[in-house]
């Protein structure tokens, strides 16, 4: 039932996005189109409440020009243009239900699967909306057993095929990370949360590449890129702070000014040796300690 709510809201922000400017009626003669309306009407009453729990939900306003012939329209839809998990939410939801509506191009187009948001996102967000604390069942991969965390959830997001949500942890006393694909059980209890006004989730995550938020300083780290690897850091930055101060015929120098945590390096890592860290002096030994090992496994040199 909730997905069914969540694919519905999705078409009904997709389609006034699309048209701009949009009638009831012309919303309902849509509707009537698409699968999810199983041939019956969009009532008037249920438009209304599903505007309201959009609003709430995404942030996303559905306003009415009452002057000019009742016809709905997205507020600040250019918001929306600049990026952000809203515009994600729509791109992916959207696309999910017009291909769900073409079966025949269903082969034809390749998705990243995202388990870990099949089962809990939506009643993670549902908890976000109406401020109460979840339970859940969590088991870590280096616990040994499953343990039960309640949680205010501030926020959610994804990161590599995974969504967390992150909140204030009453066990922890303080403000965790939790993969979703982790959780066995969750459930929404009755306890409201005040959800804090200084906290920024973007903020929060702003000099962090991934999810690891760990207790350590951002630093300015330069790296030395070879060859080609160059384009693909310049079409898709590794962060937002990124900037090319040096460019010669057979390499550049990137900088960054990021936490230096595990998930960057594993992601400097990746990229092979076409990738060298030059500062700070502590990274770059750690990432030099990291390639000896993989020499050792692969046999090049003796431990």
């Amino acid at each position: 039932m909730t997905q069914d709510l969540f694919d519905k809201y999705i078409w009904l922000v997709d389609t006034i996005y699309r048209a701009r400017n949009i009638t009831f009626e012309e919303i309902n003669e849509r509707w009537l189109r698409s699968q999810l309306s199983e041939g019956v009407d969009l009532p008037l009453r249920t438009f209304h409440n599903w505007r309201k729990a959009i609003e709430k939900v995404f942030d996303i306003n559905i306003e009415c020009d009452r002057r000019h012939g009742y016809y709905y329209y997205i507020e600040n839809a250019e918001d929306m243009e600049r990026g952000g998990i809203r515009n994600w939410l729509l791109n992916t939801f959207a696309v999910n239900n017009l291909i769900n509506e073409s079966h025949h191009l269903k082969r034809r187009i390749l998705f990243e699967e995202i388990p870990s948001g099949r089962d809990y996102l939506a009643p993670v967000i549902e908890a976000m909306r109406d401020s109460l604390k979840i339970e859940i069942s969590h088991k870590g991969y280096f616990d040994g057993e499953a343990k039960v965390y309640t949680i205010s959830p501030y926020c959610v997001k994804v990161f590599r095929q995974r969504w967390y949500v992150v909140g204030l942890c009453d066990e922890r006393n303080a403000v965790r990370t939790f993969s979703l694909d982790r959780i066995l059980r969750l459930d929404t209890t009755d306890n409201k949360f005040t959800y804090p006004k200084d906290f920024d989730p973007e903020a929060w995550f702003s000099s962090c590449f991934g999810i690891i938020t760990e207790d350590i300083k951002p630093e300015r780290v330069r790296i030395k890129v070879y060859g080609r690897q160059r384009m693909y850091l310049r079409s898709l930055r590794l962060h937002s702070s990124q900037t090319e101060t040096e460019t010669y015929s057979d390499y550049s120098v990137f900088e960054y000014y990021i936490k230096p945590t595990f998930d960057f390096r594993q992601e400097l890592l990746s990229r092979g040796g076409a990738v060298e860290v030059l500062s700070p002096v502590w990274f770059r030994d750690e990432m030099a300690d990291e390639v000896a090992d993989m020499a050792v496994a692969y046999g090049l040199i003796k431990k």
